[in-house]
């Protein structure tokens, strides 16, 4: 009976300590983040476009990923892409650019513990599961589409 008490006086505390956040305002906030970066990502394919017209659509891709990569590591370098997200929330994570923060940030962060330990060792501390569930899940899908060819074809 007293750790009932204690546990519904705690979740008052918890609840009159949280912040007060309006979801609609969260959700147009990344809506509006998340659009700015596509719509820069779709800026910058134009931009490609209109200079080498004869360019492939999926090597435009690759440039735009490379571009915002690029831009997302150097703004969270200098602490501007944790104000974006900030403000952003989830739609700064929904593109690339949250897989580029993400990755970058513990490099910067552990850059201090050297090359090997620091940089190279911890890049991946929180990217790092998302990459080996993509790599597995890759594989089974592989997998299962490799057996309904072969199933397709006898």
């Amino acid at each position: 009976m007293n750790n009932e008490k204690r546990n519904q006086n705690y979740l008052k505390y918890v609840e009159q300590k949280s912040p007060k956040a309006s979801w609609f305002k969260s959700l147009f906030h990344a809506f509006l983040i998340g659009g700015a970066i596509c719509c820069f990502g779709q800026m910058c394919g134009d931009i490609i476009k209109s200079y080498f017209p004869l360019m492939d659509i999926l090597l435009i891709g690759t440039w735009i990923n490379v571009i915002v990569i690029t831009l997302t590591i150097l703004l969270t370098a200098f602490g501007v892409f944790d104000k974006i997200a900030r403000f952003g929330g989830a739609g700064t994570i929904i593109p690339i650019s949250g897989f580029a923060n993400s990755i970058s940030s513990c490099a910067i962060e552990f850059k201090k513990e050297g090359l090997v330990f620091g940089l190279g060792a911890k890049m991946f501390y929180i990217a790092g599961p998302v990459i080996a569930n993509g790599v597995a899940y890759s594989l089974i899908v592989g997998i299962v589409y490799y057996i309904l060819q072969i199933l397709a074809v006898v």
